[in-house]
């Protein structure tokens, strides 16, 4: 059984992660989901929760518990990190070491072990020569992606940006697992 950490950001595909969080714990992992406030706003954490049968973690100062600094916690336990869909936000955060929510203080906790990005943003925000360039450099610091498709996307234009297809991003996460 694997350890991993499933960080659902503000996109209209955060739906799709509930597909993946179920999958995954399916085949024996233990997935815990952590969300943004924006990831909130498209789905409950309530809907990970019934599926991964874990606590979702969405607020870096909920629940207390005086044994455990949860973040430092997470991070140790997991033997992958996965964001699902990746917005724009989170990933100019991870560039810049910002650290303000519970899932990018995770991040910056998570150590020696493999990171996978699945952006998924409307193609203007995927092609910004700012997000490339911190996709860029997050490359550079080891981490791994899955490129989004192109497709119609929630805006109604046609383009590069919508999440890669669940099967694809398990595929990545199968091989960094092994």
């Amino acid at each position: 059984m694997k350890n991993i950490i499933l960080g659902v950001t503000g996109s209209i595909a955060a739906y799709k992660a509930a597909d993946l969080a179920n999958t995954l714990t399916k085949e024996g992992n233990s997935v815990h989901v952590i969300m943004t406030k924006a990831g909130m706003e498209f789905i409950t954490p309530l809907t990970f929760q019934t599926l991964t049968k874990n606590k979702v973690h969405t607020d870096m100062f909920g629940d207390y518990i005086p044994s455990e600094v949860e973040h430092i916690s997470l991070a140790q336990k997991a033997d992958l990190f996965v964001a699902a869909p990746a917005s724009a936000d989170f990933i100019a955060k991870a560039v810049a070491g910002i650290a303000d929510d519970m899932l990018t203080t995770v991040l910056l906790a998570f150590r020696d072990k493999p990171v996978l990005i699945a952006p998924a943003m409307n193609t203007a925000m995927y092609e910004n020569p700012i997000t490339q360039r911190n996709i860029s450099l997050l490359r550079q610091y080891g981490f791994n992606f899955v490129e989004p498709r192109e497709a119609m996307l929630a805006c109604g234009t046609v383009g590069r940006g919508a999440l890669a297809e669940n099967e694809v991003i398990l595929e990545a996460i199968r091989k960094l697992l092994a």
